[in-house]
């Protein structure tokens, strides 16, 4: 009994720094904004999402000098496509035509959209608990980043539902795929970062024209983002999602307007308003509601050992 209580209580500690660490993703990804706004070009999101992911995932594939094999290179092209090459333009499309904290609450449609895939492609049952907490991390996101001027866009209401399905997706499917043997989570990131890379590369062209002209700022900025918001954080993305349940990872994301609202706090001086605080709350309870798996599930107890059998007596017959 000591031993089986000994394992699940290492268990337990090794979900919660995996949780921990693959939280610093979303937490991380709030801080695009802000380098957005203060070091990047304006009005190239394309480029801005191909330099993101294209120099990531071929340094990333370079280091790892792994190459799909069989079926997973039509699955890295999904993946990489849900997770990046139609995310990024999704995501960037929507912020351009929607204020900020329209476009996030959007984003935080995400867990919803999540539930719902992995109810269809993992038999994970949605339950009550899950659903009030996907609602109430919504309507924190709201408090925090909704303004009462914020104009509609039908367009970029869209995209940004778009948006917040096609990561749900990736996130489940990649959770239902798993890893091909002998390929780590730095692999899975470099490839998709790979394949949603090359296809942002003619939609950019096609979009926006040739690459800008840089100065040392943006050049700076997209060598964060390049580096630290895309391989770093993907990295640590996948690395927890394939070590955790798929739906409990897509609340995750409800920390990077957190985030971006604490940066712009402390970054840029912008104000934090009580209504915003008791949003910034219910959005944070809203993330660690969605981890609660639904109850413990209770550790087989050896059964006690069976009482000796009595000796058979064998009956003397009377001579």
């Amino acid at each position: 009994m000591a031993v089986l209580t000994a394992r699940r209580d290492a268990s337990s500690s090794s979900s919660v720094r995996d949780l921990a660490l693959t939280a610093l993703t979303p937490l991380t990804w709030g801080s695009t904004y802000a380098v957005t706004t203060e070091f990047l070009p304006p009005g190239r999101p394309m480029f801005t999402a191909m330099t993101r992911a294209l120099p990531a995932g071929l340094v990333l594939l370079a280091a790892t000098r792994v190459l799909p094999r069989g079926a997973w290179w039509w699955r890295a092209a999904v993946l990489g496509v849900l997770n990046i090459g139609a995310f990024f333009p999704l995501l960037f499309l929507a912020a351009y035509r929607l204020p900020g904290g329209v476009a996030a609450v959007l984003g935080a449609v995400g867990p919803l959209f999540a539930l719902a895939f992995a109810a269809l492609l993992l038999a994970e049952r949605p339950t009550a608990r899950k659903l009030l907490a996907a609602l109430t991390g919504l309507a924190g996101v709201g408090l925090v980043v909704l303004r009462a001027d914020a104009r509609m866009d039908v367009l970029g209401v869209l995209a940004g539902l778009a948006g917040a399905a096609s990561m749900a997706a990736g996130t489940v499917l990649t959770k239902r795929w798993g890893r091909p043997e002998g390929v780590g989570p730095l692999g899975l990131t470099a490839w998709q970062l790979t394949a949603g890379g090359l296809l942002l590369v003619p939609v950019t062209l096609l979009v926006e024209g040739p690459p800008p002209a840089l100065d040392g700022r943006a050049v700076g900025g997209y060598l964060y983002l390049g580096a630290v918001g895309t391989a770093a954080a993907y990295w640590v993305w996948f690395r927890g999602l394939s070590r955790l349940p798929a739906t409990s990872v897509a609340f995750l994301p409800l920390l990077s307007p957190l985030s971006a609202a604490v940066i712009g706090w402390a970054a840029l001086g912008q104000a934090l308003t009580p209504l915003q605080l008791l949003g910034m709350a219910l959005a944070f309870g809203g993330t660690l509601a969605g981890q609660w798996s639904g109850g413990r599930r209770r550790e087989a107890v050896p059964a006690p050992p069976a009482p000796p059998a009595a000796p058979a007596v064998t009956a003397r017959r009377s001579s």
